[in-house]
C-alpha cells in the first residue's frame, strides 16, 4: 500500500485540482461564495480517496470516514441552502473588491486568494482522516472511542446551534437583533465550538496510530482559524456598530467555549 507521505502529497494535488475546477465554475457565476458549502465536501472527498489506498484498521477507517461524512453532508447542505438564500457572502465581496482596487481582476484574485488557499486548508484540516487510515495497528482503544464520542457531540452541537440561528433569522421580528438564546446564550459562536470538537475528536481517533499522531496540525490550524483568523474575527467585525446591544452581548458571553453568561 501507499506510504503516508506519498498519500498526503497526492491528496494535496487532488484538493488543488478540485479547487481549480470549482474556480472555473466561479468564473461563470461571478461569485465565489459557494466555496463555503463545497469546502467540507472537499474534506470528505480526501477521506474517501484515502480509503482504498490504505490498509489501516477497518474499524478506525469506518469511524473516521463515517463521522467525516455525517459532518460534511450536514454542514455542506446547511451552507449551500444559506448561500442560495442569501446570495454573495459579504466577506468574499470585501476581499475581492479590495484586490480589484490593487489592479487584480476577479479571475486572478479568486484563484489566488480564495480557491487555491481553500484547497490547501481543506487538505491540512482533514489530515486526521487521511493519516488516521494508514496504520493497521493498534485497534481502536479507549482514546479512539472517546474521540469518536467527542466528534458525535460536536456534530450534534454544531447542528443544533445552526438550527437555532436559522430559526431566529427567519422571524422578521428579530431583524437587526442579537441572537442570545439557546446555545448562543452560552457562547457567541457555538457552531464554531462544535466544529472544533468534531476535528479534535477525529484527531484523538487517528492519534492512536503513529501516522495519525502527526496530523495534529489539522485541528490546531482549524481552531486557530475559527478563533483568531477568519472565524470570530471576521464575523464580529462591525457587529457592535450594526446591531444594538451587541457590545453588551460580547461583555457577558464567552466567545468560543460555552460558559454561563456573566451578569450584566
Amino acid at each position: 500500500m501507499i506510504d503516508a507521505l506519498t498519500l498526503i502529497s497526492l491528496n494535496l494535488a487532488l484538493a488543488l485540482a478540485l479547487m481549480a475546477g470549482l474556480w472555473l465554475v466561479a468564473l461563470r457565476l461571478k461569485d465565489v461564495s459557494f466555496i463555503d458549502a463545497v469546502w467540507p465536501m472537499a474534506m470528505l472527498l480526501l477521506a474517501l480517496a484515502t480509503w482504498p489506498r490504505t490498509d489501516g484498521d477497518a474499524t478506525r477507517k469506518l469511524l473516521l470516514v463515517g463521522l467525516c461524512a455525517v459532518w460534511a453532508l450536514r454542514l455542506g447542505g446547511h451552507l449551500f441552502i444559506r448561500w442560495r438564500g442569501h446570495g454573495e457572502d459579504r466577506r468574499y465581496k470585501t476581499l475581492l473588491d479590495g484586490q480589484a482596487e490593487k489592479g487584480r481582476g476577479f479571475a486572478v484574485a479568486s484563484l489566488v486568494f480564495v480557491f487555491l488557499p481553500q484547497g490547501a486548508f481543506a487538505w491540512l484540516n482533514s489530515l486526521p482522516v487521511q493519516l488516521g487510515q494508514v496504520a493497521a495497528t493498534p485497534a481502536v482503544g479507549w482514546i479512539g472511542w472517546a474521540g469518536a464520542a467527542l466528534a458525535v457531540f460536536g456534530i450534534v452541537f454544531e447542528a443544533v446551534a445552526d438550527a437555532q440561528l436559522a430559526a431566529f433569522r427567519k422571524d422578521p421580528a428579530n431583524k437587526g437583533q442579537v441572537m442570545d438564546r439557546g446555545l448562543w446564550r452560552w457562547s457567541r459562536h457555538p457552531n464554531y465550538f462544535g466544529e472544533a470538537c468534531v476535528w479534535w475528536g477525529l484527531y484523538a481517533l487517528a492519534a492512536e496510530t503513529t501516522p495519525g499522531l502527526w496530523s495534529a496540525a489539522g485541528p490546531i490550524f482549524l481552531t486557530f482559524t475559527l478563533t483568531k483568523w477568519s472565524g470570530i474575527g471576521l464575523t464580529e467585525k462591525g457587529m457592535s456598530d450594526s446591531r444594538p446591544g451587541y457590545a453588551d452581548y460580547v461583555r457577558r458571553t464567552s466567545a468560543f467555549i460555552p460558559l454561563p453568561p456573566k451578569k450584566a
